[in-house]
């Protein structure tokens, strides 16, 4: 059964940094992407990276670039979601998803998504 595994939430003050990892046990694909999403509270769940686990390419919602970074160590599948510059409305639950695709078709929809962890807190401070 295929689960993700995500593990580097937490609470930390505004302009600190994070790192989420997220690993995918017992994939049945080999070509396949890996991303974030997130969700704060009252709202819906929303994009914020993705990437390729073959080629490498990376995706990310306007609200993240520059201070997110996604990478990837495809031997262990693993990514991991680099945060800096943390702010107060980066607080939400972060899900780790994959695709059994190169990359989605629509990168940013959920619904593009197969598989996803049971998510992890981050908690941003003022």
């Amino acid at each position: 059964q295929v689960q993700l595994v995500e593990s580097g939430g937490g609470l930390v003050q505004a302009g600190g940094s994070l790192r989420l990892s997220c690993t995918l046990s017992r994939p049945t694909f080999s070509n396949y992407a890996m991303g974030w999403f997130r969700q704060a509270p009252g709202k819906e769940r929303g994009f914020v990276t993705t990437i390729s686990m073959s080629f490498g390419s990376a995706y990310y919602a306007d609200s993240v670039k520059g201070r997110f970074t996604i990478t990837r160590d495809s031997a262990k599948n693993t990514v991991y979601l680099h945060m800096n510059s943390l702010r107060p409305t980066d607080t939400a639950v972060y899900y780790c998803t994959a695709v059994d695709r190169v990359t989605p078709t629509k990168v940013t929809s959920g619904d593009e998504y197969d598989y996803w962890g049971q998510g992890t807190q981050v908690t941003v401070s003022s």
